[in-house]
């Protein structure tokens, strides 16, 4: 008697099963790119909502107080700080105390006052650009010496384009915003639509660490060391020398032997390295910035392709191209130099 067969029973080949799974993996591959690029639009839509709702902050002060929020000097508040109620933070500024220090000490080892710790510490996701990689929250120690964090800050209020002594927040500056600044709309004679009020960079990565970021836009500050203020007037000295449109391709790396990484490391505080921007380099530059004191030539980066956001004193938000003429530039961080800009 014969044994029947068992019936087979349809499956896939191991072969079939192989040349499915290569198939998936092209797919996924051709797939993932377009997902990504369309993650990446959605965050740029994002930051640049971010930056027209601050500029409209701004024109709500402006319409209230009559003039555009100021730097009011390193230890104290910064402009960001002044326009929270017009963008639905009026409770965390209520946490803010207005009537004590931002910070006690002096101003080499100033420290965050613990009155102010609960405002310091707030994140503020309107002020933070979605691309950007860095952790927004920057330690600190207080002045009763706990320790804390500080919010970061994407979005930088313009104080110039940086040429002639421009980078000198302590006097006044072709830009909107220096220390005690408390300029007005009609300061712009440049006209609104052709004038930068606010730019976006990155979050520094908190590190000290000689040299520059190795990759991407650049997230440490070089400094410049060697450098004295000038007696008299505005700007540095450097070897004697006025620091007056310096050539810093020669700067960098040559004379640069420390980094920061604490580009916008507080939202809250008027210092400048945190809170300002100007134009003296183009976007993304190569160049990092370079700090003086504080101060110096502090470029627009993002992680946005090809450039970086840039709102307008009209309200008006464009990705400025890294490839952006460089007079062109300048002359749209200049509020009066009676340019005429086009921005491309």
């Amino acid at each position: 008697m014969n044994t029947p067969c068992p019936a087979r029973r349809p499956g896939f080949t191991l072969v079939e099963l192989l040349v499915v799974i290569a198939i998936i993996g092209v797919m996924v591959g051709l797939l993932l790119p377009a997902v990504q690029a369309a993650r990446e639009a959605s965050r740029r839509m994002v930051c640049g909502n971010n930056l027209k709702q601050i500029a409209l902050a701004v024109h709500n002060y402006e319409n209230t107080f009559r003039v555009i929020p100021a730097l009011s000097g390193s230890s104290s508040f910064s402009p960001q700080a002044r326009v929270l109620p017009y963008l639905e933070q009026a409770n965390l500024q209520d946490l803010m105390r207005f009537d004590v220090p931002l910070l006690l000490g002096p101003a080499w080892m100033a420290r965050f006052n613990p009155a102010q710790r609960m405002a310091v510490e707030a994140v503020v996701p309107t002020f933070l650009c979605p691309s950007d990689i860095g952790n927004p929250r920057f330690p600190t120690t207080f002045a009763d010496g706990q320790p804390g964090v500080s919010g970061g800050l994407s979005y930088m209020f313009s104080y110039g384009s940086g040429t002639g002594t421009n980078y000198d927040d302590r006097h006044r500056t072709d830009g909107l915003v220096w220390e005690n600044s408390w300029a007005r709309f009609a300061d712009c004679t440049d006209g609104s639509s052709n004038t930068v009020l606010l730019a976006e960079t990155v979050l520094g990565d908190q590190s000290t660490s000689s040299g520059p970021t190795p990759t991407g836009p650049h997230r440490r500050i070089a400094n410049w060391p060697g450098t004295s203020s000038n007696p008299s007037g505005p700007g540095f000295l450097h070897g004697g020398s006025l620091i007056s449109n310096p050539d810093l391709s020669t700067v960098f790396p040559s004379q640069i032997t420390s980094y920061a990484g604490n580009r916008g490391q507080a939202w809250i505080r008027g210092v400048p390295y945190a809170t300002v921007i100007n134009g003296y380099m183009t976007p993304n530059s190569r160049i990092p910035d370079i700090g003086i004191h504080g101060r110096g030539f502090y470029a627009a980066r993002s992680f946005h392709p090809g450039g970086a956001h840039h709102a307008l004193l009209d309200g008006s938000v464009r990705l400025i191209s890294e490839s952006v003429d460089r007079p062109v530039y300048h002359a749209a961080f200049s509020r009066n130099g009676g340019e005429a800009v086009t921005l491309p």
